[in-house]
């Protein structure tokens, strides 16, 4: 595919919003999530608090979109300006992860840090007992997902390679005829 076509089909505005939704997903997570473990991995400390960074600034923008999405997204273009900020958080030449960071996010958090701390330790301390108090009814559905999820594995198995289904030995229908023989050849 030309790369030409591809930026057309993105930056399109009557275009459909999931190539450019996709696009928002690839730039804003799945790139991020790689350079993010190659920083750790590299252990370049710039390379780490740049991610860092990002991820404060992406968390930020979440919690945002997740509390207006319902409103913005009947905005033209909203899928549009999404990806820019997203890019425009990554690039290197403008820092925009660093200028939300702090601009916006470290007076915010160190404004109100003494009261998010105890809402932090509130929330900790509820998920800890919820945790110790419901034991068995994890465990029962952490059982259950891995017995889904075997059961899919085993299913997707099967459906990518028929020809070792009935290894089993369970029962099969009729067998097929071989091509080159006809019933008047058996009689004979």
């Amino acid at each position: 595919m030309d790369p030409e076509v591809g930026l057309r089909l993105l930056l399109s505005p009557l275009g459909s919003n999931i190539v450019v939704r996709t696009a928002c997903c690839s730039v804003g997570v799945v790139l991020p999530v790689y350079s993010t473990f190659k920083a750790i991995e590299g252990r370049d400390e710039n390379e780490q608090k740049k991610w860092l960074l990002y991820w404060a600034a992406y968390g930020s923008f979440s919690i945002v979109e997740l509390l207006t999405d319902k409103i913005l997204y009947w905005f033209p273009l909203y899928y549009h300006m999404k990806f820019a900020f997203l890019v425009w958080l990554q690039l290197p030449t403008t820092d925009g992860a660093r200028q939300i960071y702090m601009n916006h996010l470290r007076p915010f958090l160190l404004k109100h840090q003494a009261r998010l701390d105890q809402v932090v330790g509130f929330f900790y301390a509820q998920m800890s007992k919820f945790v110790s108090l419901h034991q068995a009814e994890i465990q029962f559905v952490r059982a259950l997902l891995m017995k889904t999820f075997v059961s899919a594995n085993q299913f997707a198995s099967d459906f990518i390679r028929p020809e070792r289904r009935n290894v089993s030995g369970a029962i099969e229908g009729p067998r097929q005829q071989q091509v080159g023989t006809s019933d008047s050849e058996d009689e004979e």
